[in-house]
């Protein structure tokens, strides 16, 4: 049982994806509430709402990346 080590480093720059998106989503839902007044208040509190969602789903993702790498069947 080995590591393949391809599907760990891109488990890894997954990893890297998800680290900026978790920084960058709450950065985004706070400005829009900061500007509640602002026309855009509603277009940027979806894009912050969605890039929420994608960071929980691509912190599953690269997880399981991460995990097939280590822990996968040897192919025959």
């Amino acid at each position: 049982m080995r590591t393949d080590k391809e599907l760990l480093i891109k488990g890894l720059k997954y990893i890297a994806y998800t680290v900026a998106l978790m920084f960058g989503a709450p950065v985004v839902l706070y400005q829009a509430f900061k500007n509640e007044g602002h026309p855009f208040f509603l277009p940027v509190l979806v894009v912050g709402f969605v890039l929420a969602i994608l960071a929980i789903g691509m912190g599953f993702y690269s997880i399981k990346i991460i995990m097939d790498s280590l822990f996968q069947k040897e192919k025959k």
